[in-house]
């Protein structure tokens, strides 16, 4: 019995691929996401959660008028009947749909506290209250008159809208942000006035280029206000691409104080920038001396953002303040615009601003369409009923006397004054009460307004110019909405455009005392730098550790780092951990890659021309100028080409000392050499050329030295230093064998 069990359910397993199974599965993953949770609509501008968020809240009837509900109520709502996900992320999609910092034009009005633009999050769904606003309100408008489609929710016992009718243009005016499988989007808000501008200039003029709109709209409008320093001809490859990148700056000016002194206010901060973590950036900035021309910082926001910057100096100019702030913090960002949407058919793709605009305009063309044809069907019906009741008042005693005699008047009344089974059964359910009412002059007047009514709106829909121009009034009537005085001058434009802001520069050396420190960096590879040039012997590590190198130069210098697989690596010494604690491992600050660290020195410009010499195991070298081994990213740049293949390493790369004027090398096999520098090629990187010849492949370079004929090649055995100045035995030509060193070289064949 078992053994048929087992055969029969083998019969039912089909083999697939593996990789056939999972390209399926994962594109239907990211279709899914692409569709139901990250790409808005064009149409609407709205996500399915927030779709759904919003109708629900409708259902619940917390119109603008109403009173609250609790948040809770209201999730409880969007995940039992439309939107089978996470509470948490219900919530947290109407909380931003009610922040005024968040959302350009708020589709929620929250009650209890709703987070802050300090980062600090919304209070427990329990605690909060909410109702829709009047935009919320104008996005719906049209669901009851049949504006839009339908479908089932995720269990069928529920209808809900595909999309909004949308007579607010939401993408456009709220913006969009969300992360796909394989895109985004990040679309800015912008000023619904403007907007309605530019939609009636494409109504009259569908030839209109971007550059046209421009006159229209200004370009993005944040909530949070901030400047757009970009001249126009950006903000219009960015919309005619869909995509770029617009600078924001925050809004500052400078208050006068008594005796000459002044301070900087800042009043508006830019886009999605958290203010309390700004502040937090900008002290910790100043502690670690980034910052050296501000003295203090603080937060005087009430209900509208006051930071206070007090310079360190009243000379010290406000222009250069702003600029290192500009530069090492979120008061100047970048923001990367990404219209990517899903079309009317639920394709994703990039469109420009004037492709969004027209997939409004043609959504509200056929809202409006079926809104009139679901009004004129309800006219027809009316028409039909008052038909009805003017054959009825005319024949009045006729009527009443078929319904006292019958007990199935319906069909007698159908056949007698040839009605319709509407037109009869309305009849019969009118009461008494109302026969008196029946006057001619009154159905007249109804059918003739419901005619003419009719009469109009079958014109309105009969051609695309006449649904235009129904398109264009509707527009003006939104504008007037939500002009400027929409609650409490939320309408107006909040973000100034400044095509001829000053490009502000800041060299922070320029202003930040110059010190003598220490760079202490252990065998280990822990680093710290400590001020003033102290020696090894007081310089503490971890047990187990020890003293690699310790270098004298200044805070401002730059560190390059030489690891044994050929790259070489910058810091800023700034950058390095401070004090008198073990430091940081170095690892952690450089994408090293498990290679081991061979040298360490400073580096500022006055040593652009100086020398480096660089050195491999197979007895390759050259020397290289500083200036060519400053590396711009954490990965390093590769200076030395080393054959791994046979396992070797760059040896060491040395300083060369403006009296050092020979090299001295000596191999494994215990051979020495020395020739002059200036035999040694200058290189930007590469392999290098032979620096000593080896007999066998088992040989290697063992150490390298750099040295001045005048004053003699110094070596070190043991804790002693030897000097030896008679060299000519060993002086030959770069790329010779060598010979067998003076008496006393140590046997680790090493210089040091």
């Amino acid at each position: 019995m078992a053994d048929n069990t087992l055969k029969q359910s083998n019969e039912n397993i089909i083999p697939v691929a593996l990789s056939e199974a999972l390209s399926s599965r994962y594109l239907s993953y990211a279709m899914s996401t692409i569709m139901s949770r990250s790409l808005p609509d064009v149409r609407d501008g709205l996500k399915p959660v927030h779709r759904r968020l919003l109708y629900a809240m409708r259902a619940l009837k917390l119109d603008p008028k109403s009173g609250y509900k609790k948040s809770a109520r209201v999730v409880g709502d969007v995940i039992g009947k439309y939107h089978p996900h996470g509470d948490s992320a219900v919530y947290d999609a109407m909380v931003r749909l009610a922040q005024s910092f968040a959302v350009r034009y708020p589709l929620v009005e929250g009650q209890g506290n709703f987070g802050n633009i300090d980062g600090d999050g919304a209070a427990a769904m329990r605690y909060t209250e909410a109702k829709l606003t009047d935009v919320a309100i104008c996005l719906m408008e049209g669901l009851d008159e049949d504006a839009v489609d339908f479908m089932d929710n995720y269990d069928g016992t529920e209808q809900e809208p595909i999309v909004m009718p949308a007579l607010f243009p939401n993408l456009l005016a709220n913006g969009a942000m969300g992360i796909a499988v394989g895109m985004a989007t990040n679309i800015p808000p912008h000023n619904v006035m403007e907007l309605c501008d530019a939609i009636n200039a494409l109504i009259e003029n569908p030839d209109i280029t971007i550059s046209g709109l421009m006159k229209y709209i200004k370009g993005p409008d944040f909530p949070t206000g901030g400047i757009i320093c970009e001249d126009k001809s950006t903000i219009i490859n960015v919309y005619e691409k869909g995509k770029g990148s617009l600078t924001i700056r925050c809004k500052w000016n400078v208050e006068e104080l008594q005796y000459g002194n002044y301070q900087i206010v800042i009043t508006e901060i830019p886009y999605q920038v958290q203010k309390a973590k700004l502040i937090e950036k900008i002290a910790d900035l100043m502690n670690s001396g980034k910052l050296p021309l501000i003295g203090d910082i603080r937060d005087e926001t009430t209900d509208k953002i006051r930071i206070v910057i007090e310079p360190k100096s009243r000379i010290a100019p406000a222009e250069k303040i702003m600029a290192s702030l500009f530069q090492f913090t979120e008061l100047e960002i970048k923001f990367n615009v990404n219209m990517n949407v899903l079309n009317s058919e639920s394709v994703p793709m990039m469109m420009s601003i004037k492709d969004i605009l027209q997939s409004y305009i043609d959504h509200r063309k056929e809202v409006i369409s079926r809104q009139a044809k679901y009004r004129i069907s309800k006219i027809d019906h009316r028409l039909e009923i008052l038909a009805g009741y003017l054959i009825a008042y005319l024949n009045l005693d006729e009527v009443i006397e078929i319904i006292r005699n019958n007990d199935e008047p319906k069909p007698l009344l159908m056949e007698k004054f040839n009605l319709t089974d509407l037109q009869a059964e309305s009849i019969l359910n009118m009461k008494l009460r109302s026969l008196r009412k029946l006057e001619e002059m009154e159905i007249k007047a109804e059918d003739k307004a419901l005619k003419s009514e009719r009469k109009t709106l079958s014109a309105m829909i009969a051609t695309d110019e006449s649904l235009l121009k129904k398109v264009s009034a509707d527009t003006l009537v939104l504008k007037e909405r939500f002009g400027a005085n929409y609650a409490n001058g939320l309408g107006k434009r909040q973000t100034k455009i400044d095509s001829k802001a000053p490009e502000m520069t800041y060299d922070e050396k320029e202003f930040i005392i110059k010190e003598q420190v220490s760079v202490i960096l252990s065998t280990k590879g822990w680093i710290k730098y400590m001020k003033g040039h102290i020696d090894n012997t007081n310089i503490s590590v971890k047990d187990g550790d020890s003293v690699f190198d310790c270098i004298h130069c200044q805070n401002t210098d730059k560190l390059l780092v030489f690891t044994d697989n050929g790259r070489c690596f910058t810091k800023d010494i700034m950058d390095l951990p401070s004090g008198r604690g073990y430091g940081e491992p170095l690892a952690l600050m450089l994408e090293m890659n498990d290679a081991s660290i061979i040298s360490i020195m400073a580096y500022n410009e006055s040593m652009a021309d100086n020398y480096v010499v660089i050195a491999s195991t197979a007895g390759y070298g050259f020397k290289c100028k500083m200036s060519n081994l400053i590396a711009s990213t954490k990965n390093g740049k590769a200076v030395l080409n080393i054959d791994t293949e046979r396992n070797d390493k760059m040896l060491s790369a040395i300083q060369v000392k403006p009296e050092d004027d020979m090299i001295a090398v000596v191999s494994t096999s215990k051979m020495l050499l020395m020739f002059g520098l200036n035999e040694l090629p200058e290189m930007t990187k590469g392999k290098g050329v032979v620096l000593q010849k080896y007999t066998d492949n088992k040989t290697k370079l063992s150490d390298i030295i750099l040295f001045s004929k005048k004053e003699g090649l110094n070596f070190k055995k043991g804790t002693s230093t030897f000097n030896a100045k008679d060299i000519k035995f060993w002086v030959s030509k770069r790329g010779n064998v060598g010979k067998m060193p003076f008496d006393g070289f140590p046997k680790s064949c090493k210089f040091k």
